[in-house]
């Protein structure tokens, strides 16, 4: 399987770098080059990795047959239609595209060639994630925070596809129930696109998911707190740190552990959420802080992009998802439109 990199900025380099690992610990994978249209870029990426360079996207997709898609988001389809035209599998950054029109003309490309679309939601194969997941049962209130310092980099798209995006996926990856409605405020300050915004969205199951983002903060910012039920929980995770815990209330034959320290923990934990203790009726407080293992997701997506090809099997994240994200994000983006407009 002959891949390459669409694209060489920073994203591109990291997806550079990472390929050739994975090609060169993986026989049937090779690394067959880059792409950019800045010519510059493309010599020092080439020179600082060993790579071939590619002097057109055709040339580029006659040498592989997967690529990665990492340009500016109002790039993608453009690119994303050429390569796949030319029979070559993708993995998109996200989002997918830049509107719903440009998505399901890429699907619909990639169902007639039956090729293969994964969308780079990276935080799907976040340790800290992975690591709750089997705790959490079933999520009724989320409360996403994503904040980040500006950068030119972006200013291309709005913090809703730049950073929102990210926490829509992941609410619509946890809470499988169809949207009620969304409600959603931003504003525009440092550029001509949105640099802050928070919505509210309704599940048809009554689930709630508060979700915001900034790229206006000084500090970074990356965490994810909720509520479940099936057993009734509370989890948060910090994607920046890594560190994740779960509180939920389990039969006392279904704790996760009976080491007398774990036990003990837990009972000290319990008391600081007051007088609870007689609320139980005879359940326990189950404290999980799972071990989080060290390991690079984007290396893990990209491993896992690779085995679909290989094995014949859907993207861990398809193109339908990403389509999905991005009608989210495109709701939420309408909705603050029309509140902007009943101010002005």
């Amino acid at each position: 399987m002959r891949i390459g990199v669409a694209g060489v900025g920073k994203l591109g380099e990291y997806h550079t770098g990472l390929l050739k690992e994975i090609a060169s610990a993986t026989p049937d994978v090779e690394f067959a080059g880059v792409f950019d249209l800045n010519p510059d870029r493309l010599q020092e990426i080439c020179s600082k990795y060993g790579v071939r360079g590619f002097a057109s996207l055709e040339e580029m997709a006659a040498s592989c047959d997967a690529a990665v898609v990492a340009t500016t988001t109002s790039s993608h389809f453009a690119i994303s239609k050429q390569l796949l035209e030319s029979g070559v599998s993708l993995f998109i950054e996200k989002p997918i595209t830049a509107t719903l029109e440009e998505a399901d003309e890429l699907i619909r490309i990639e169902q007639e060639r039956g090729l293969t679309i994964q969308v780079g939601h990276i935080e799907r194969f976040n340790p800290a994630l992975l690591a709750v997941e089997p705790y959490i049962g079933e999520p009724m209130y989320i409360q996403a925070e994503r904040l980040s310092g500006f950068s030119r980099r972006v200013t291309d798209v709005s913090v809703v596809l730049d950073l929102m995006i990210h926490d829509i996926d992941l609410v619509l990856s946890l809470i499988r129930s169809d949207i009620r409605s969304i409600a959603a405020s931003g504003v525009k300050v440092f550029s001509n696109e949105l640099d802050m915004a928070t919505a509210r969205i309704e599940f048809v199951n009554g689930a709630i998911a508060n979700v915001t983002a900034s790229r206006l903060s000084r500090s970074r910012l990356r965490k994810l707190r909720f509520f479940g039920r099936h057993p009734k929980s509370y989890a948060s995770l910090d994607f920046t740190t890594g560190k994740s815990e779960v509180f939920r209330l389990v039969k006392p034959e279904e704790l996760s552990s009976k080491n007398p320290i774990r036990k003990f923990a837990s009972k000290k934990i319990l008391e600081q959420f007051g007088e609870i203790q007689e609320s139980l009726e005879g359940l326990a407080l189950d404290y999980v802080n799972p071990e989080v293992p060290k390991v690079n997701a984007l290396k893990v997506e990209l491993e896992h992009f690779i085995g679909s090809l290989r094995d014949g099997v859907p993207a861990a994240v398809t193109s339908a998802e990403g389509r999905k994200a991005l009608m989210v994000a495109g709701r939420i983006t309408e909705e603050i439109r029309k509140n902007t407009a009943d101010l002005d």
